[in-house]
């Protein structure tokens, strides 16, 4: 039996029968309808998520992305966001929009996620939580949070695909102390234990306004959902939520039988193993969540990030026989960069597998494109690059639904036979010949023994990150790679050389600061470069001794004849 079962939820079997008549109640009791534009005919967004009705890739999101005064989304810096995104079911908080009518509201549904959309928000609240669903909302309501009096929890039943629902709970938790929000914890367990089946599948998400994740509220949840790491992070490895990027505000928890299906999070190019805190301010690059703004998540009054989880279950036509574990490395493993280790999996079902790891959770490189499946392992050669944050995917290698992560991060340590790698900024242009930005450029040298995998390694000024290292990237021992603002600012010849992943390095000429992070988000290297260092066109501040990790910066006029030297050392010999 399992803890669902114990903790004497209902059973499926009468849950059924009761259904129809709380649905009946639920539109017209003091809760606000179901709204719906959906048609009986699946609309093409549906279609192509549900793998010819086989296995259903389906996004959560807790929201809280009201900005400006009014805790609205008027402003529409959330909006974007949600457009940016593609939800499939949003938890979302502070449910206001212009006058909140019946008409506002499903323009607001419409213009953010799409007019298949259905939603229930709960009446008669100053700050609603509700929820939102691409697919049908079977039943919905709300369960008193006597904490509180302007807004209770939530909750709908949505008919995704395959043989379970799913019951979707929006919270909005006090902020009042971490006691009243395990009240409120208590409570919300007691109206789950009591009315979700334990057959379907359930999700709580939203805004706990929790200051860690030790608060005695996630105890209390974790007999219901699972509360265990790995978090969401953003681009940078940051799993915290507020608007300071100091506290675990916002959470998606999810009952164990759910987890099982979590799968990365994709946006566009890129990929996030653990889910996605979204951070417009410090994600690259932005094309993936377009049109959202790099400003949006900064917006007056935006006090929370988005948190999204993906997940890959079993739809309509899904076979059971299908699947893939991957048993090694399964975490926690501590492994010496450029060593022979072996990455090993059990399949049932498949012919050949993907093989994959990443050194940050988001950016992954092949191991092998396809290798067949009933070997169980296939030879790596562990990276030369130091994370406390690779994974290893395996997948199905004509059906990347069907997929497994390792169950934790392992680490990689550079050093032992392998060599060592010490990547370092060397020189930077801060003031480009003439007005040109594009000639700006960060070079970064490795005067290590060992190549260093610069996959997923960020190149930040003062302001944001400027450049992504694309997956596959390195830089052998004793050479360079170079960062230019773009691709006409590169000069002929110059080996190593890349455009800023963002169109731009944004390099101030009053002076600014240069940091080089690894795939895990820990800084390697920063240099603050004065604005005596800027104020002539075209001269770069360079190290002094020249390639030194412990020089200084001074104008490369100091320390050759030369105004500049990308990719070459300052005597202008080559690496």
């Amino acid at each position: 039996m399992s803890l669902k079962q114990n903790l004497s939820r209902r059973p499926a079997a009468s849950w059924r029968t009761w259904s129809f008549t709380l649905l009946c109640a639920a539109l017209t009791a003091c809760g606000g309808p179901v709204e719906s534009e959906a048609s009986d005919e699946a609309s093409p967004e549906v279609a192509t998520r549900e793998d010819g009705l086989a296995n259903v890739r389906l996004r959560l999101m807790a929201a809280n992305l009201t900005s400006g005064t009014g805790q609205d989304y008027n402003p529409g810096h959330g909006i974007r966001i949600f457009q940016g995104t593609d939800a499939d079911v949003v938890m979302i908080q502070e449910f206001n929009y212009l006058t909140d009518s019946a008409a506002d509201l499903r323009t607001f549904v419409n213009t953010a996620f799409g007019t298949g959309f259905s939603y229930y928000r709960e009446a008669g609240a100053q700050i609603p939580n509700g929820i939102i669903s691409r697919y049908p909302i079977i039943a919905a309501g709300e369960w008193d949070d006597t904490q509180v009096s302007n807004r209770d929890f939530s909750w709908a039943r949505i008919d995704i695909p395959g043989p379970k629902d799913l019951w979707a709970v929006s919270v909005h938790l006090l902020t009042t102390g971490s006691s009243v929000r395990n009240t409120e914890a208590t409570n919300l367990v007691r109206f789950i234990n009591t009315n979700v089946p334990a057959g379907d599948f359930l999700v709580i998400g939203g805004d706990f306004n929790t200051g860690s994740r030790s608060e005695a509220c996630f105890s209390t949840f974790s007999q219901v959902v699972s509360t265990a790491s790995p978090y969401p992070a953003d681009r940078n490895g940051n799993t915290n939520t507020n608007a300071g990027r100091n506290s675990p505000y916002d959470h998606v928890l999810v009952d164990s039988d759910l987890r099982a299906y979590q799968t990365s999070v994709v946006m566009g190019s890129s990929t996030f193993a653990n889910g996605l805190v979204v951070d417009t301010r410090v994600y690259s690059p932005l094309s993936d969540i377009s049109p959202a703004l790099s400003g949006d998540s900064g917006a007056s009054g935006m006090q929370h990030m988005g948190v999204i989880k993906d997940f890959i279950i079993p739809g309509d036509g899904t076979s059971p026989s299908a699947s893939v574990t991957v048993l090694s490395p399964n975490g926690g493993e501590s492994w010496t960069g450029g060593s022979a280790r072996t990455i090993s999996w059990t399949s049932s079902g498949i012919s050949n597998v993907k093989v994959e790891y990443s050194l940050n959770g988001s950016t992954w490189s092949s191991v092998t494109a396809s290798t067949g499946a009933s070997s169980g392992s296939v030879a790596w050669t562990v990276p030369g690059s130091a994370s406390t944050n690779a994974w290893v995917r395996v997948s199905d290698a004509s059906n990347a639904a069907i997929n497994d992560l390792s169950n934790g991060a392992f680490s990689i340590t550079t050093g032992g036979g392998g060599g060592t790698g010490q990547v370092f900024i060397n020189e930077v242009l801060l003031n480009e010949p003439g007005s040109d930005v594009t000639g700006e450029f960060v070079e970064l040298v490795n005067t290590g023994t060992a190549a260093v995998d610069l996959s997923g390694w960020s190149v930040s000024d003062s302001a944001s990150v400027r450049h992504t290292f694309a997956s596959g990237t390195s830089v052998a021992a004793g050479k360079a790679v170079v960062v230019f603002g773009g691709a006409a600012g590169i000069p002929s010849g110059t080996v190593g050389a890349v455009a800023a992943s963002t169109g731009t390095l944004g390099l101030s000429n009053s002076g600014d600061t240069v940091t080089l992070k690894n795939a895990s988000g820990t800084a390697v290297d920063t240099a603050t470069l004065a604005s005596s260092l800027a104020g002539t066109d075209g001269v770069s501040a360079n190290r002094s001794p020249d390639a030194s990790a412990s020089g200084s910066f001074t104008l490369h006029t100091s320390v050759s004849g030369t105004s500049s030297s990308p990719g070459k050392r300052a005597s202008g010999l080559a690496f």
